[in-house]
């Protein structure tokens, strides 16, 4: 029985390998990606995983967008919370390209980042920009994403079950 569970386990590594190392998501928001490509890529890799997809869109011009990206790296509990619930990709908006292909079939971005949240199908579960994962600080200067608030968000879109209306 334990020789038919490791062959078992074995050939369930070996078939979803492939869609994992196909998803290889960008470190920094790049113009030249197919974002379209990128988004389906990890549509399929969630509905095979049982994940969700976060689309993240922003820019390399953004500095929000880059500190939300600085963030997440130094917050090992968060990147691993993402890592097992989330298929991340990002979509560049910048003047270069605007993406509007892949951008158009959702609510309107209205600042950046901005994160969506898509079922394995590609439904749009949720949407909004990260005015409520800031930290309150009384200097702008001081402000950067709450870890606290970062995980309440990624915590309350994981999972199908519990995903409330969608907000535009």
């Amino acid at each position: 029985m334990i020789f038919l569970s490791r062959i078992l386990i074995c050939l369930v590594f070996a078939l979803l390998s492939p869609l994992v190392l196909a998803h290889n998501p960008p470190l920094k928001f790049d113009p030249q990606r197919n974002a379209l490509n990128d988004v389906m890529t990890a549509q399929n890799l969630a509905k095979t995983t049982g994940k969700h997809v976060l689309v993240d869109v922003g820019g390399e011009w953004c500095p929000w967008c880059r500190m939300l990206d600085q963030f997440i790296a130094s917050q090992p509990q968060i990147m691993t919370f993402i890592d097992s619930h989330y298929v991340w990709v990002k979509v560049n908006y910048s003047a270069d390209n605007k993406n509007t292909a892949v951008l158009s079939r959702w609510p309107k971005v209205r600042g950046f980042p901005y994160l969506l949240v898509l079922d394995g199908d590609g439904k749009l579960l949720h949407s909004q920009g990260v005015q409520g994962l800031e930290t309150e600080a009384e200097n702008e200067a001081d402000e950067n994403y709450d870890p606290n608030r970062v995980m309440t968000f990624l915590r309350r879109y994981a999972s199908a079950e519990k995903v409330p209306a969608q907000r535009h």
